[in-house]
């Protein structure tokens, strides 16, 4: 085995967020008399993305995205406080850390990822951050896997993107690194796992 590099999503990976995501959408659409169903949005965001809602949405309102998107920033980094880490999210990163693996995030989070992960301590751990302002395309294209692998000389094979949702395989699977996630899925080269401390056991089944 080579060296080894873990990119993290955040949302429902490291950071334990969707109910103050939920709650800032609650308040975006209040704000613009948008009707709110959260179970819905949870469903939706969850399969899609926040942004595919906003963007939708703002189609139907005939809206400016871009607006629906300024208040919603601002509305969820007023909830940061609300942010919590995953269970098990600190020890496996104190595990990598112990064992050389190179750690990186790639999150759809705007550059509020920043104060949150600074906030709870987690900055230190990461060699690079890019966020939705760090001018890649989103997922599922590999485009930010492609600048990570390139910049750090990672080897693909040795690579796993940590993620939630389908969208992570799917972009773990076109950028051909290896998919951590807490999903089931086709893509051959997803480790499932129920818990963020079952990382370890990947690792030292495969050693």
């Amino acid at each position: 085995m080579g060296k080894i590099a873990f990119i993290w999503d955040l949302d429902g990976t490291l950071l334990d967020s969707y109910e103050a995501i939920l709650s800032g959408i609650e308040e975006t659409f209040g704000q613009f008399a948008i009707s709110y169903h959260k179970e819905e949005v949870r469903s939706y965001i969850l399969k899609y993305s926040v942004q595919d809602l906003l963007v939708q949405v703002a189609e139907e309102a005939k809206m400016d995205v871009e607006v629906l998107n300024q208040v919603r920033a601002q509305s969820l980094a007023e909830k940061n406080a609300q942010v919590v880490l995953i269970p098990g999210a600190r020890e496996v990163l104190d595990w990598a850390a112990e064992h050389g693996i190179q750690q990186f995030v790639y999150t759809h989070k705007g550059d509020n990822a920043f104060t949150i992960l600074k906030d709870l301590g987690l900055e230190s751990y990461f060699i690079e951050i890019l966020t939705s302002q760090s001018g890649f395309a989103r997922k599922p294209s590999p485009e930010a896997a492609t600048y990570l692998l390139d910049k750090y000389q990672l080897n693909p094979i040795d690579t796993y993107y940590i993620g939630d949702r389908i969208l992570d395989v799917k972009f773990a699977q076109n950028s051909q690194i290896q998919s951590i996630n807490f999903l089931e899925s086709p893509y051959e080269a997803n480790h499932r796992i129920q818990k963020l401390e079952d990382i370890l056991s990947i690792f030292f089944l495969e050693d």
